[in-house]
């Protein structure tokens, strides 16, 4: 019998038992897929960012008396906003194993909505490797979706509610005098 040292370091060639390879996120581009959370986060994200610059600046230059130069503008953010949408949407419905064409449905109002709620493939499909898990960066910007939708329609209801009250409340102090 050997005389083995029981604390020394191991020889044995180690790998990892789930070495699973995962696919590359690629923003603009209609190769690979997309996951859900990072679908929604992404798809709130590049249209608040490039939407609120697009239309900001095309606001600015329409208030300064040049209207033709900001109709440009925002129909070119318009395009732009569209056109990273649908490629989001081609990597997700790759997600779950379907043909890219199916992003037409983006022009269906509520339809669209089957994008967030079908769970991709698990493993590798005809389309590419499955997307890496999510990271705290993409769950936070999909959580911010529904917190926005909510404020929205919350102030839509409460500021003419409130308007309308301060203007009774006005005639009625009129009509006390």
């Amino acid at each position: 019998m050997e005389n083995r040292n029981p604390y020394a370091s191991p020889r044995a060639k180690v790998q990892d038992a789930g070495g699973e390879d995962y696919g590359e996120i690629k923003i603009f581009s209609a190769a690979g897929r997309l996951g859900r959370v990072r679908y929604i986060g992404y798809s709130a994200g590049i249209t608040l960012l490039v939407g609120g610059i697009g239309f900001g600046l095309s606001g600015v230059l329409g208030a300064s008396g040049q209207t033709n130069v900001a109709l440009v503008l925002g129909g070119l953010t318009y395009v732009a906003v569209i056109v990273v949408q649908f490629l989001l949407t081609i990597q997700r419905a790759h997600d779950f194993d379907t043909t890219g064409w199916l992003s037409v449905l983006l022009f269906v109002p509520l339809v669209a909505l089957i994008f967030w709620f079908i769970p991709g493939s698990k493993d590798e499909n005809r389309y590419g490797k499955p997307p890496p898990p999510n990271t705290a960066g993409a769950i936070a910007l999909a959580c911010i979706v529904p917190v926005v939708v909510f404020v929205g329609i919350l102030a839509a209801i409460a500021i003419p509610a409130y308007q309308d009250y301060a203007q009774r409340a006005q005639q009625y102090e009129q009509r006390q005098q």
